[in-house]
C-alpha cells in the first residue's frame, strides 16, 4: 500500500503508549493498532483529527504516500472504483473509529 502510517513516530517524539494514545482519542486499542500497523482500510476524519489533536500535530505527519509499484497501484485503484459502484457497497464499512 503507498500510503504509510507514521503514529509510532508521534508516538516516539510525544513519549506516549499506545493505550494512553487510544484512551485519549476515544478508540480502542485494537482499533488504533490495526491503523497503526498499515493495515485499516480507511480512517474517519474524526478520528484522525482526534489523532492530531492529541498528538499535536497535523495529518501528514501521521500519513503519508510512498511510490510503490505502478501495477499495483492501478489495480488498486480499479479494485476501488470497481467496489465504489456495486450497489451493495456500504459507505464507512470497515472504517477505523468506531470504538
Amino acid at each position: 500500500m503507498p500510503i504509510v502510517v507514521d503514529i509510532d513516530v508521534m508516538l516516539a517524539r510525544r513519549k506516549m503508549s499506545v493505550g494512553e494514545l487510544a484512551e485519549r482519542v476515544g478508540i480502542t486499542p485494537a482499533n488504533l493498532a490495526v491503523l497503526k500497523n498499515g493495515r485499516a482500510k480507511a480512517v474517519r476524519f474524526s478520528t484522525l483529527a482526534a489523532l492530531c489533536e492529541v498528538l499535536e500535530c497535523q495529518p501528514g505527519d501521521l500519513l503519508r504516500w510512498e511510490a510503490g509499484d505502478g501495477a499495483d497501484a492501478r489495480a488498486v485503484a480499479g479494485a476501488e472504483a470497481e467496489a465504489e459502484s456495486s450497489a451493495g457497497a456500504v459507505a464507512g464499512a470497515g472504517a477505523v473509529g468506531d470504538g
